[in-house]
């Protein structure tokens, strides 16, 4: 049986790569009988009774998922953030780096519309920051293309998924890397200060070399399925700290001898970060149980 991977999935089809063709399929009721949907990024197995319309037989074990938005086997996340119209928020962007940590997706930072700032020193040392604890951080611009050969170079042989809240040039990004893809954008609306959604949606784009995703966004940015103990994990220099903690299974709260404590208390860690996750602790305890 030929494979072939989902580009894209729209109104009940999906779209098959196949080397150079694609494949218009539609999935088998044996999905929905074991409440399996395909995702694009999805590796699978499909007949076609002709060289345009086929079915999907099965579907390769996945290496990662995410579910809002829907696609599969994401190499990287570009969380995209603009540095000015929307402001820049840590807050918002530790919010996605936990959700993508969570997934085992390697976070890449986009900061858009630098120029318009003439120079932050708050900026700044927030690139700086992020930098230290391990994370690409890209300073671009769609307008003078500054950065855009660094992303292009993330890009290339991986299967991205662009991610960020509305506004922030998502899509003016992919123009300015593909322009023949002319993606609709939208100004930010002065009363809302955010942008209109322009992205209806999954679909894999080849760019730079490899396969981009862009998307609706994130349309929950909850941590659903994330336990306090496992939260951590997800703060890359709290995890590398906490085999130095007095406690086994130490969540950095009130324990005594805590290597993240510490290393807040010196400096080593941003404040910020820290009182995010406590912030996100409280979140999550808040979280209605399921049953």
């Amino acid at each position: 049986m030929p494979t072939g991977k989902i580009i894209k999935a729209l109104s009940g089809f999906y779209y098959v790569l196949d080397g150079k063709e694609t494949i218009q399929c539609r999935g088998r009721g044996v999905f929905r009988k074991r409440n399996i949907t395909p995702l694009v990024g999805d590796y699978v197995e499909y007949e076609a009774e002709n060289d345009k319309e086929g079915y999907i037989l099965s579907i390769d074990e996945r290496k990662n998922d995410l579910i809002r938005p829907p696609v599969a086997n994401i190499d990287q996340a570009v969380l995209v953030f603009s540095a000015a119209e929307p402001a820049f928020s840590t807050t918002l962007l530790d919010r996605f780096l936990v959700l993508i940590e969570s997934k085992n997706i390697e976070p890449v930072i986009c900061l858009t519309k630098m120029d318009l700032l003439n120079g932050s020193e708050e900026l700044a040392q927030y690139v700086s920051d992020y930098r230290n604890i391990g994370y690409t951080v890209i300073e671009t611009s769609s307008e003078t293309f500054n950065g855009l050969e660094a992303l292009a170079q993330h890009l290339n042989e991986k299967t991205s998924v662009f991610a960020g809240q509305s506004g922030v040039g998502k899509s003016s990004l992919l123009n300015a890397i593909r322009p023949d893809l002319a993606l609709k954008t939208n100004e930010i609306s002065n009363s809302l200060g955010r942008g209109k959604h322009t992205t209806r949606h999954v679909e894999l784009i080849p760019a730079a070399g490899g396969l981009v995703a862009d998307t609706p966004g994130f349309s929950s940015l909850d941590f659903d399925g994330i336990e306090i103990e496992e939260l951590s994990s997800c703060f890359p220099e709290m995890a590398a700290r906490s085999s130095s903690c007095k406690f086994r299974g130490c969540i950095h709260l009130n324990e005594p001898k805590c290597a993240v404590k510490k290393a807040v208390e010196e400096g080593e860690i941003p404040s910020y970060r820290y009182e995010h996750y406590l912030q996100f602790i409280e979140e999550i305890k808040e979280r209605k149980p399921r049953y």
